[in-house]
């Protein structure tokens, strides 16, 4: 009943002021606006000048409307002024009608361009004869984002003194600050002489890590994690990396870092506030790639094992060609960086021509930095093959066999960004030695060069992608399958299936050889909306590939293609189709992500 009580009155208020809204509506502008100026300025005028918002006002008399012109006069002035327009002729003219109708003709005159640009600096940065000093001197002097011949705009030189200041923010120097500037325009030669004096403040030096959040982790792990030694110079990029090093190591959810700028510069305390990971986690995994169709994973992770406190990641992996189980004990790092870990993979290699079943066992120590990786470990490796044709194979053809080995893995990675990078290059190797296992044991030696590149184009970019690998050893060496080489593929050579490229062998069987060679070459270019680059872009590919059991027996098999590649937030996806030209035959490929 209230409800009900309630809607009607709301009814009667609605119909009580229906007509005075009507009227409202229907009441004509105090006078028209007409805007007369070149484009951009005419959009500028319309949009900001005082004037527009009088029109409502319905009782202004003609003595209202005389004041609003001429203070609307030095509010185009003063519109113009901020895109470097100091002396322009404004005329403000009234036409009779009804309403009257205001004229607001502009002739902007001669753009104000800069004259003269004079940097100095204060501070720690001003007497400095340290490289890294004398290097911001000049990196905020050389790229200063309002040269001379430059037009004069205040957002431009608003831009300009912000992103000088933020050349010393970002290093060295976080209590950096303009300490004096000054825009002096002659409006009659139309020309500006800007000033500008920075004060670097001190040298800010790190002291000592304050952490908060930690409780059941190690307490070493984020100093040994955030690699910010007491003493480290200021960097706000290093403290940047710090913070994703934390969130990603599996241990945090999240990381903040902070260095007061008003601490003591001497020895900065860095506060690091960390949200903990939970102690174990479960993933299941859904999944399909062109190489080995549809998959399934779990993968169950504990981040401190009892007692002797390292992580322990184990996944399983059901798929139609690669299945696998593998489990990889982890420890923390020492102060160095480095960690100790063990591994141990159980996995089937099915190519519809022989199954392949491999176990590996390795130990050894790693160290990650911000661009390079180190890896030694300890390896054993066996390898069993299976010819469900029966055809006449030797273990030599198709890498039945054991082996334990020695190895080293180095990698450098140089890009402007680690997941998406479009300029930039990455290098690395692995130097591998050990004895095969078995009646008749033989010493092999594996080398293995891969490297990527990226150039800019003044249209996207190219990508150039290569690796090289060898295994030395007798001819009767029985090198297990997991030492030696196969390719093709998605991430190799498209327009082949998984590794489709090796050693042929009778039956129509490929088997893996001892030698490799892959390159490729990458078109990849912005696909444009609206004159705009969109976050799609367009590749055109062509890669080749070669196993073989002696270097002069490499014969080049080559796919070209093209596809479509979406810069996701996590990282590249592209969808490719791909001409074997040997194989003759087109393949759809599929790829997430991007490592190295």
């Amino acid at each position: 009943m209230i409800r009900t009580l309630l809607a009607a009155a709301g009814l009667a208020v609605l119909w009580l002021l229906a007509p005075w809204a009507a009227a409202q509506e229907a009441r004509p502008p105090a006078f028209n606006l007409v805007v007369r100026a070149p484009e951009p300025l005419q959009e500028l005028l319309e949009r900001n000048l005082e004037l527009r918002r009088y029109r409502e006002v319905s009782d202004l008399d003609d003595a209202e409307i005389a004041r609003l012109i001429t203070l609307a006069e030095k509010d185009a002035r003063e519109l113009l002024a901020t895109h470097g327009y100091f002396a322009p002729q404004v005329r403000i003219a009234r036409e009779a009608g009804t309403p009257p109708t205001l004229v607001v003709a502009v002739e902007p005159g001669e753009r104000t361009r800069v004259a003269a640009v004079d940097i100095t600096f204060e501070g720690d940065i001003a007497a400095s004869t340290d490289p890294e000093a004398v290097v911001q001197r000049d990196a905020v002097r050389g790229g200063w984002d309002l040269p001379v011949g430059d037009a004069f705009t205040q957002t431009g030189w608003d831009r300009a003194k912000a992103e000088a200041t933020k050349e010393l923010l970002a290093r060295r120097y976080p209590a950096a600050r303009i300490s004096y500037s000054l825009a002096d325009v002659d409006a009659a030669s139309a020309s500006a002489r800007l000033g500008l004096r920075l004060h670097s403040g001190a040298l800010f030096r790190l002291g000592e890590l304050r952490v908060s959040g930690l409780e059941r982790y190690d307490p070493v792990l984020v100093p040994r994690l955030a690699r910010l030694p007491r003493g480290m110079v200021y960097d706000q990029e290093k403290i940047v990396q710090a913070q994703l090093r934390l969130a990603g190591s599996g241990y945090f959810d999240s990381a903040f870092i902070y260095v007061d700028p008003a601490s003591d510069p001497e020895a900065a305390e860095v506060q690091v506030t960390v949200r903990e990971a939970p102690l174990q986690k479960v993933v299941l995994g859904l999944g399909f790639t062109t190489d080995g169709g549809p998959r399934a994973s779990v993968e169950h992770t504990h981040n401190r094992l009892p007692v002797i406190g390292w992580r322990a990641k184990t996944k399983l992996q059901a798929e139609r060609k690669n299945p696998y189980a593998q489990s990889e004990w982890i420890a923390i790092p020492n102060e160095e960086g480095w960690r100790w870990a063990v591994l141990a993979r159980g996995e089937k290699l099915d190519d519809d021509r022989l199954v392949t079943h491999s176990q590996r066992l390795r130990a050894g120590r790693f160290q990650n930095g911000d661009h390079i990786d180190r890896n030694w470990y300890l390896q054993y490796d066996r390898s069993s093959v299976q010819n469900p044709r029966n055809v006449a194979l030797t273990p030599l053809d198709t890498g039945d066999g054991s082996a334990l080995s020695g190895n080293f893995i180095w990698s450098g990675r140089y890009f402007d960004d680690a997941q998406m990078p479009t300029r930039g290059f990455g290098i690395g190797f692995e130097l591998g030695g050990g004895i095969t296992l078995g009646s008749d044991k033989q010493p092999f030696q594996r080398t293995v060069l891969r490297g990527i590149a990226f150039r800019p184009l003044e249209r996207g970019r190219i990508q150039l992608r290569g690796e090289v690998g060898a295994v030395l050893a007798r001819d009767s060496a029985r090198v297990p399958a997991t030492q030696l080489f196969r390719t093709g593929g998605d991430t190799t050579v498209r327009g082949y299936g998984y590794l489709d490229i090796g050693v042929p062998l009778p039956g129509d069987f490929v088997g893996p050889g001892r030698y490799l060679a892959v390159g490729s070459a990458e078109w990849q270019r912005p696909i444009r909306v609206r004159g705009q680059p969109s976050q799609f872009e367009h590749t055109l590919f062509v890669d080749a590939g070669s196993v073989a059991d002696k270097i002069g027996e490499l014969n080049a098999r080559v796919g070209v293609g093209t596809g479509v590649r979406w810069r996701s937030p996590v990282g590249p996806v592209e969808a490719a189709i791909a001409y074997g030209v040997q194989a003759k035959r087109f393949r759809v490929h599929f790829t997430a992500g991007f490592t190295f």
